[in-house]
C-alpha cells in the first residue's frame, strides 16, 4: 500500500488515517458490502469484465485512479466478485448437464468448483503471488511500499474470469456437439486444447499487467516467462495426442462418485 501523507507528517499517517487504511478495516468494510447488494456497482462490474476480453489494460488504468482517490489498489466494491461467482455457478450446471449429471452430482461439483477450485485455489495462488512480488520484484522494499494481498487476489480474479467464460462456458458448445472435443479424433483434441491455449493466456497475460501496473515493482517480465513452457506443453499435446478437455471431464466425473 502508499499511504498518503500531509505536508506536515515527516511521512507519518495519522492515527485515525493509519486505523482506516488498515488491512482489517479494508476487509471488514469489503465483506460488509457483500450485505448491501444497492451499494454494489454491477454495471462496473460487468464493463471491467467486458474490457478483460478485449482491453485489460483499461481495467487497470481504473486501478491506478482507485489508488488516487481512495488510496488502495484493491477493489472495494464485491460486485465484481459477486457476477463472477455467478458465472461460476451457472457454467457448473452447465457442465452437469453436458456431462448428464444427476441434480445430486451437479451440486457436488458445484461446492467443488466454488470452494476448492475458485476459493481454495485462489487463496493458494493469491497469497503465492502476493509473497512472490513483495520478496522478490519491489524496486525499494520499505513497509511503505507492497503488494496488498486484496490486490494480489483482485489480480487472480481478473484473469481467471477469462478463463472461466473459455473452458467453462464456450467449450461446453463443443464437448459433444459441433467439433466433439471430449473425443480421440485429432480436430477434437486440436479444438479443446486450443482453447486450453487461449485460456492460460489470458490468464498469464493479465496477471502480468495487473503487476506491471504497480509503479514500484520491477522485472515484472518474468511472469510472461511461463508462456515458453505453455507453449511446449501445447505443442506437445496435439503432437501425441493428450486431450486436456477429455480429462477435465474424466475428473469431474471422478469428483462427484
Amino acid at each position: 500500500m502508499l499511504p498518503t501523507t500531509s505536508p506536515h507528517s515527516n511521512g507519518a499517517l495519522g492515527s485515525r488515517d493509519a486505523a482506516r487504511h488498515t488491512a482489517g478495516a479494508k476487509r471488514y468494510k469489503y465483506l460488509r458490502r457483500l450485505l448491501h447488494f444497492r451499494q454494489m456497482d454491477f454495471e462496473f462490474a460487468l464493463w471491467q469484465m467486458l474490457y478483460l476480453f478485449t482491453s485489460p489494460q483499461r481495467v487497470y488504468r481504473n486501478f491506478h485512479y482507485r489508488k488516487q482517490t481512495k488510496d488502495q489498489w484493491a477493489r472495494d466494491d464485491p460486485a465484481f466478485l459477486v457476477v463472477l461467482s455467478i458465472w461460476l455457478c451457472v457454467s457448473t450446471i452447465g457442465f452437469g448437464l453436458v456431462l448428464d449429471m444427476g441434480v445430486l452430482e451437479t451440486l457436488k461439483l458445484l461446492l467443488w468448483v466454488v470452494f476448492v477450485d475458485c476459493i481454495g485455489v485462489g487463496l493458494l495462488i493469491s497469497t503465492l503471488m502476493w509473497v512472490i512480488s513483495n520478496k522478490y520484484l519491489l524496486k525499494h522494499p520499505s513497509k511503505n511500499f507492497d503488494v496488498e494481498w486484496g490486490y494480489a487476489f483482485d489480480v487472480h480474479l481478473n484473469a481467471f474470469y477469462p478463463l472461466l467464460v473459455i473452458l467453462h462456458f464456450l467449450q461446453l458448445f463443443f464437448i459433444n456437439h459441433i467439433v466433439v472435443i471430449n473425443s480421440d479424433w485429432f480436430l477434437g483434441y486440436f479444438v479443446g486444447n486450443t482453447l486450453w491455449l487461449i485460456a492460460i493466456g489470458y490468464y498469464l497475460y493479465i496477471t502480468f499487467l495487473g503487476y506491471n501496473a504497480l509503479p514500484f515493482l520491477q522485472n515484472t517480465v518474468v511472469l510472461l516467462y511461463p508462456f515458453a513452457l505453455l507453449g511446449l506443453i501445447y505443442v506437445l499435446s496435439v503432437c501425441l495426442g493428450w486431450n486436456f478437455t477429455r480429462g477435465l471431464c474424466w475428473f469431474y466425473k471422478y469428483r462427484v462418485q
